[in-house]
């Protein structure tokens, strides 16, 4: 038989082999695709976890636990920059970040445009004295890139014992400049509700004006705002600032029970709209506190979520002003689902909607009056609502920052002082006009 004529009828086997092997192999995979049942993909899994355990070169000690582990962070990191699988110790962070008391830095993060963003530096923090801001985004922990790491992971590398030392790099984007800041961790105890001072007495200005700044909303912000509302009430007050500058979010619920210290029963404080239900949430208490009482609300970049929706809602309801800077844009409703082995899956499942529908997430709360701030005015207004802040700086630093006044919040007693003396006006004629019908 002629030698070519074989070569030729060898070559034609091969390639109606490779033809019908494929076909079979492309056959395959697009049943397997095609089939979207738990089972049919559970099987996937199951087969690929035990070829990565036989197969793998480095994976005779890996157990079915990690890959578990990391197979779930991967499925739910991929959904959005809010959901999460956390494990036990991330499930315990989470849990003491609600309660106010955790180790760190006192750094809110989030992922924003793929980036590890400071959402606000907590008050009377190690990174609020270190004059972090809002907006920086962490790019290094310790001289290792974040970038391509998980929020969770993120997290993790910045909270530590009480007193260890921890280095960041961060990105400033309002300016490109790069910055390495060595702090060391601290107990970061959260005061939610405060006084200008960062005390709790709640005094009045000579004009009746009160003022209160919650940080953020843990789950005894209602009770501790109740506190300073009663307060004010004894000393007759006639126009309240409420200050939500730099306040990161929290629990839905203590946004809720805000809203309701200011509003008539029934009233929709807001809704969430998922892919099977719609919640609305509407006020509760016993009627608004502060019946006929001004109040402005402060807003910065640094105001997220539970933030957002307090802020929403009185200013859909016309019963505060809202005045300062475009606020965050966060939100979204995450709900947290405990896992059998103490770890927990921290999940998206809808969004918020103010009363007027309007959506916050990645739109956040437009102000009544804009009125921005520049970063050396954020950071000296920082320095000087933390205790010692201004102190630690030399003393031309100090100098120049001291000098630097809190505009938004005196734009905002202006106003309610002019609401205050508008109101005296209008309550003195209405007996006149009675008298003369």
């Amino acid at each position: 038989m002629n030698r070519r004529f074989v070569f030729g009828l060898v070559a034609i086997l091969l390639l109606i082999n490779l033809a019908v092997g494929a076909k079979i192999y492309l056959g395959s995979a697009r049943a397997v695709s095609d089939d979207d049942s738990a089972a049919a993909n559970f099987d996937l899994f199951n087969d690929a976890l035990q070829k990565i355990r036989k197969e793998y070169v480095d994976g005779k000690d890996l157990t079915y636990h990690e890959l578990v582990y990391a197979a779930l962070k991967g499925a739910v990191g991929k959904l959005d920059p809010h959901s999460e699988f956390l494990d036990a110790d991330s499930f315990q962070q989470l849990q003491d970040d609600t309660q106010g008391q955790f180790g760190g830095l006192g750094l809110v993060v989030a992922m924003r445009d793929g980036h590890v963003t400071v959402v606000a530096p907590m008050e009377d923090t190690p990174g609020a004295r270190a004059g972090i801001l809002t907006g920086d985004r962490i790019v290094k922990i310790e001289g290792k890139s974040v970038e391509k790491e998980a929020l969770p992971e993120v997290v993790k590398l910045l909270r530590g014992d009480p007193g260890s030392s921890v280095q960041i790099t961060i990105e400033r984007p309002s300016t490109g400049a790069t910055k390495n800041f060595t702090m060391q961790r601290a107990v970061i105890q959260v005061e939610m509700v405060r006084d200008l001072n960062g005390k709790k007495e709640f005094t009045l200005t000579e004009d009746k004006i009160g003022y209160v700044r919650i940080t953020q909303f843990g789950d005894k912000v209602g009770e501790e705002l109740e506190g300073a509302l009663q307060k004010f009430k004894a000393q007759g007050i006639k126009g309240l600032v409420l200050d939500l500058r730099g306040n990161p979010g929290g629990l839905l619920e203590q946004a809720v029970e805000v809203c309701q210290k200011f509003l008539p029963r029934n009233q929709l404080v807001v809704s969430t709209e998922g892919r099977h239900t719609v919640e609305k949430y509407n006020a509760k208490g016993s009627g608004d506190e502060l019946k006929g009482v001004p109040i402005v609300i402060l807003v910065n970049l640094g105001s997220a979520s539970a933030a957002e929706i307090v802020t929403g809602c009185l200013q859909d309801r016309h019963r505060a002003i809202v005045l300062g800077e475009q606020t965050f844009g966060k939100g979204s409703v995450q709900t947290i689902f405990p896992l059998d082995d103490g770890s927990a899956l921290k999940l998206t499942i809808a969004k918020y909607y103010t009363p007027s529908h309007k959506v916050i997430h990645q739109h956040g709360i437009t102000p009544d009056i804009l009125l921005p701030v520049t970063d050396l005015e954020e950071a000296a207004l920082m320095l000087k609502r933390t205790p010692g802040g201004l102190e630690a700086l030399p003393e031309k630093e100090r100098v120049r920052l001291q000098d630097i006044t809190d505009e938004q919040l005196e734009r905002a007693r202006d106003l309610l002082k002019g609401l205050v003396i508008y109101n005296q006006l209008t309550a003195a004629q209405k007996p006149e006009r009675a008298a003369a019908k």
